[in-house]
């Protein structure tokens, strides 16, 4: 059996597939559909086609270096094959696209046994971090967990009052900062809260300001300092919500969060907006971070923990229709 048809047998058996497929439909026109075109020319992994392939995968926002990276590990790997057909061709390609995601294991989710799990989501304006923080409570809610939202991005206007307004709709009780006030003393009365409340998740919105680079440090740094006081190893989790369709100006993004505090994790939004699904890879094979959920949809449901297999077969699928 095929590396495509051991990813479609997997992919088959998922309960998220429809969203998966309908999420990623304009990225797999972007990658998919153009490199099906490269199949009529095709005769051989040559310079040519490596050349081809390369501009489709930096449209799909994969990232020059990332894109270099898998057309020499397929040039290299084609050497064992004397002649090669196009959909075997297409297997070793995803197979190199997978090993190159997995080449940094995921650490998993932190989750804190002792009290309170706290969850510092960061990112710019307009990237749907606030938006996220509603779909993640109302997922862990589901789950049966008890959650609380900090509004503690303190400095966007309206930040703090629509992150209440989803509160009231999902009966989540919302500790909120004041307006142009310090995010850290928003934190530190939302922890208080979770604490006495004895809530399992406090999901804190915080500030992401891009502006100046030393007060982002300074701020994300305090706002550390007084959780790790309040809670302990507190932060357990800090993620950086993304805007998929920013493509490379995200990944910019994250290398300056990541430089100013510790990330552990990346949730990509507007997912189901973009033809650039390369961004996944890009981040990994860059940052080493974990991808833990993508948004492929505007409904709390959409927002759905990442799935290697089903990512990989979401762009791609239609690659290996006859299954040689």
């Amino acid at each position: 059996m095929s590396f495509l048809d051991k990813l479609k047998e997997a992919f088959s058996g998922k309960k998220d597939k429809a969203q998966y497929l309908s999420g990623f439909a304009k990225s797999r026109q972007q990658f998919g559909q153009r490199l099906s075109t490269l199949e009529k020319d095709f005769d051989g992994i040559s310079d040519h086609f490596l050349e081809e392939l390369t501009i489709i995968l930096l449209e799909s926002d994969v990232g020059i270096e990332t894109a270099d990276l898998i057309c020499d590990k397929l040039k290299e790997r084609g050497k064992d094959y004397p002649t090669i057909s196009f959909k075997w061709a297409m297997n070793l390609l995803i197979e190199i696209m997978k090993e190159i995601y997995e080449e940094y294991p995921d650490a998993p989710i932190v989750f804190n046994e002792n009290g309170p799990t706290v969850i510092f989501l960061e990112g710019v304006n307009g990237s749907g971090k606030t938006t996220t923080a509603a779909k993640l409570a109302s997922m862990y809610q589901q789950e049966g967990k008890s959650v609380a939202f900090t509004a503690a991005d303190t400095f966007r206007a309206g930040a703090i009052e629509q992150l209440a307004e989803w509160g009231e709709r999902l009966q989540i009780p919302t500790v909120k900062g004041r307006e142009n006030g310090d995010p850290s003393a928003a934190i530190v009365d939302g922890c208080r809260y979770a604490k006495e409340h004895q809530t399992d998740i406090l999901i804190c919105d915080t500030a992401g300001r891009l502006q100046n680079k030393t007060n982002l440090m300074n701020e994300l740094a305090k706002m550390n300092r007084v959780t790790a006081r309040e809670i302990e190893n507190a932060p357990h989790n800090t993620w950086l919500v993304l805007d998929a369709t920013t493509g490379q100006n995200g990944l910019s993004q994250a290398q300056v969060f990541n430089e100013s505090t510790t990330l552990t994790g990346i949730i990509l939004t507007k997912m189901d907006g973009t033809a650039k699904g390369g961004i996944v890879l890009a981040i990994k094979h860059k940052l080493h971070l974990p991808v833990y959920y993508i948004g492929l949809g505007e409904q709390p449901g959409d927002l759905r923990p990442f799935d290697l297999d089903s990512y990989l077969y979401s762009i791609s699928e239609g690659l290996n229709k006859d299954g040689e």
